[in-house]
């Protein structure tokens, strides 16, 4: 059994790591939600409160835009497998983390009957 985290912002994977203070965990195995993911509400943004709460909770994997190569570097000397650099909706990154499909600074694009927003 696997757990992810992501810290969003609305729809969105959150931009900036260290200012993210919405995070969505989810237990998984096998490509598939386990259980009743959660969306967590930090008082404030806090990247060490951040990466001390991805030690805590056990997470092995963690999806989010841009993070500072020092929490990069620390997560993954933690065993903790960091796909940075995404770009777009949380929920699409999500499939396509369950599914093995997402790339490092992989920008999401909306389904092409979906209008751009700008």
């Amino acid at each position: 059994m696997r757990k992810l985290l992501i810290p969003i912002q609305g729809d969105f994977v959150a931009p900036r790591f260290d200012l993210a203070t919405e995070i969505f965990m989810a237990r998984f195995e096998n490509g598939e939600v386990v259980g009743e993911p959660k969306t967590i509400i930090m008082e404030r943004p806090s990247d060490e409160g951040l990466c001390q709460m991805i030690v805590e909770e056990h997470i092995t994997d963690v999806v989010c835009g841009g993070i500072e190569e020092l929490h990069y570097n620390f997560l993954v000397w933690k065993k903790v497998k960091v796909l940075d650099g995404i770009i777009g909706g949380w929920q699409m990154a999500l499939e396509k983390a369950l599914s093995g499909r997402l790339q490092q600074g992989e920008i999401l694009q909306q389904n092409s009957d979906e209008p751009l927003s700008l």
